[in-house]
């Protein structure tokens, strides 16, 4: 959203983001201009009695120098503004951007070079202070150490005398590489979490008693038979884990051999049906009248001590009624193959540049015209063939196919398909490449049984621990690995939303499965940039995804560049005009995203429509009324191009999906140009 003019407002009082936190977290629809001058007096009050306290200790020893005393006065002032917003970080961020940021807006993350060479001093210095005066600079440096521990590259040299410092030393010491699987391990996303979540609470004297209940260790096993959109099935989910019974789900819908299972032991295939070990307890009703009756507690204890014996039903199995490896041989994949193995695959020079893994275009010609007896024209036209599938490319995209020096790369050669996409482990699938429609509803169903699985009701947590050791999973792995060449240039509108907002979502799970939840901004730059998809032929990210496709190839956030080229393959592929309503159906893992659900072609305007008014109603948009204050969402902020050509515009569409109540009112203090707009803080969480 452009800043506007001074004096400019376009009908609306544009809230400085230089104001206190406190006052841009208030949510209440109560709030008076009065109330909030008094909180921010009260706030500066606070924090200069704070300063001045801690100023009195500090000259009162006149021990700690000038040098060390600005290091503590830079290091509060940072601490004050440590709750600020950060920037939109993502893969198309173009070089250099944050370092031009900074001279505008502080950033809170420092700079890994700069922060190698002047923190050594720094904790040194501060260090012997506290040690020397106690705790007056305690908070203090306890901050600057949790900043210290998330710098991934630093050359330090600290006290080998200290034990903390000897820690520091030994942590900068190490490799980028292994800094980096120890920052980001995909196992801890769910502990880190929920540990800052404790912190904050205990600060604000709250105990969550419910997410300190773990799960009774057992040595039975529960069995849960679904089926896809039943009500008592998801009663039955939520029953169980009220009870701190863990259990395995197996869908009838994703796992059809299973319905014979439960027709020969209870005579019926209904759902839900509840075996503990191999004693079937019944239906969500006779749960109900176990736990009612007190009997319940008597199997469980049961349970418990007692193992399945070899009668009881068995969890999902690798591979089970899954379909997606199943199809007939691709005779080309099978050449390609051959091929691969048979021609020069070589780093080789090309117009005064070093290209890895390449075999030159004569080469190929050669081998085809040997290999499939075809003259030497015939066999350009059959490489041209093979390279229209996706086999192999021109490593600058100079032309499809052509006899000569020109150098070619396979698909599962090139640096970046091998080195970041994620969905071609096992390199080119050898089966026919299914119809794109066939795959996104394969990939839709199966996001289907996830999300009613795995995550609440209302889309807003997700079990991401279940998810990544369940058979569900695994399968969508394999689904996605038949991407590699299929056609989605010709796709409709409805299908390509669809499909494209399925995959960002459930990609985004992969991603954070896979190296974790983002602790900064930096990171969800990586996040969002190099982890990708090869579909069709192209690499894709989920930036890439949202802002390419998605947006109709608009630049994102904070960028200066759009994510397609102009000579770039996938701008065929992106949407002729943004569509606005993605933003409230793109869950990318954080709390203060929309929630989680699946989306089908036939149906996809009025589902996103449907998400639109659930995201905004339940805190997306609120409306004071008497403050005449409006707190949006930052989505509203950041993609405002897509919503209006000012604020105005944003606001005028995002009332559309507001109670028609909340929509009159917004409308005529838009009106009467005395609206105030403050952007919530965006909270970068997980959303487990």
């Amino acid at each position: 959203m452009d800043e506007k003019p001074e004096g400019h407002t376009d009908g609306i009082h544009k809230e400085d983001q230089g104001k206190p936190v406190e006052v841009e977290e208030m949510h209440s629809l109560n709030i008076s201009k009065d109330d909030v001058n008094k909180l921010e007096e009260g706030n500066k009050e606070d924090k200069d009695d704070k300063h001045a306290e801690q100023g009195d200790r500090m000259n009162k020893d006149g021990d700690l120098d000038s040098k060390a005393q600005e290091e503590v006065n830079e290091t509060t002032r940072e601490d004050l503004a440590e709750e600020e917003q950060e920037p939109v970080f993502d893969g198309t961020e173009v070089p250099g951007m944050q370092a031009n940021r900074c001279s505008s807006t502080r950033s809170l993350d420092p700079d890994p070079e700069e922060e190698g060479s002047v923190w050594p001093e720094k904790a040194v210095a501060l260090k012997n202070f506290v040690k020397e005066k106690g705790a007056a600079v305690t908070s203090v440096l306890r901050r600057l150490s949790l900043k210290r521990d998330g710098v991934e590259q630093a050359n330090v040299d600290v006290d080998k005398d200290t034990s903390d410092s000897a820690k520091l030393g030994e942590q900068a010491a190490m490799s980028p590489r292994t800094a980096e699987r120890s920052a980001w391990n995909p196992l801890n996303y769910i502990k880190v979490s929920r540990d800052t979540d404790s912190e904050s609470k205990a600060e604000h004297g709250k105990n969550n008693i419910e997410e300190s209940l773990l799960p009774i260790a057992t040595k039975g096993r529960i069995i849960l038979y679904t089926r896809l959109g039943c009500r008592d099935c998801r009663e039955a989910r939520l029953f169980l884990q009220r009870k701190r019974l863990r259990y395995v789900e197996i869908n009838i819908d994703v796992y059809p051999s299973r319905k014979l299972e439960i027709e020969n032991v209870s005579g019926s295939c209904a759902v839900p049906k509840v075996f503990f070990n191999e004693v079937m307890i019944g239906g969500l009703s006779e749960l109900k009248g176990l736990d009612e009756s007190g009997k319940l507690d008597e199997k469980i204890d049961f349970f418990i001590s007692e193992a399945p014996s070899p009668e009881a039903p068995l969890p999902p199995l690798p591979g089970e009624d899954d379909v997606s490896d199943n199809g007939p041989v691709d005779e080309l994949a099978v050449i390609v193959q051959k091929m691969k193995a048979t021609i020069v695959v070589k780093d080789r020079l090309y117009k005064m540049r070093r290209f890895t893994n390449c075999f030159l275009g004569s080469e190929a010609v050669d081998f085809l015209s040997e290999d499939q007896y075809l003259e030497r024209e015939e066999a350009v036209e059959f490489g041209q063939k093979l390279a229209s599938e996706h086999f192999f490319r021109h490593v600058l995209d100079e032309n499809l196919f052509e006899d000569g020096d020109h150098l070619y790369r396979f698909l599962d050669h090139d640096p970046t398909v091998s080195s970041q996409c994620h969905n071609i482990p096992r390199g080119i699938i050898e089966l026919k490449p299914k119809p794109i429609a066939e795959i996104a509803s394969m990939l839709r169903f199966l996001s289907y049984a996830i999300f009613e699985a795995y995550a609440s009701e209302d889309g807003r947590h997700v079990d991401y621990r279940s998810i990544h050791g369940s058979e569900e999973f695994a399968r969508y792995l394999r689904i996605v690995q038949v991407l590699q060449r299929v056609k989605v240039q010709d796709m409709p509108r409805e299908e390509k939303l669809a499909f494209f907002i399925n995959l960002y979502n459930m990609m985004a799970i992969h991603a954070i499965l896979a190296w974790g939840h983002p602790a900064g901004p930096l990171e969800r730059r990586r996040l969002f940039g190099d982890f990708k998809y090869v579909v069709g032929g192209c690499t894709y990210s989920l930036s890439s995804i949202q802002n390419g496709i998605l947006r109709g190839n608009q630049r994102p956030p904070y960028n200066l560049l759009k994510p397609f080229g102009v000579k770039d393959k996938r701008s065929q592929v992106s949407l002729p005009y943004p569509e606005p309503l993605i933003h409230f159906a793109l869950v990318c893992g954080t709390r203060s995203g929309p929630a989680l659900r699946c989306y089908s072609p036939g149906n996809i305007d009025k589902e996103l429509m449907d998400a639109a008014r659930d995201f905004l109603r339940a805190g997306g948009l609120i409306v004071d009324l008497s403050g005449k204050v409006a707190y949006a969402s930052k989505i509203l902020k950041w993609y405002s191009v897509d919503f209006g050509k000012n604020e105005v515009e944003v606001l005028k569409h995002a009332s559309n999906y507001l109670e028609p109540t909340d929509s009159e009112a917004l409308l005529e203090i838009i009106a009467d140009a005395q609206l105030k707009v403050i952007y919530q803080p965006y909270d970068w969480r997980l959303n487990c």
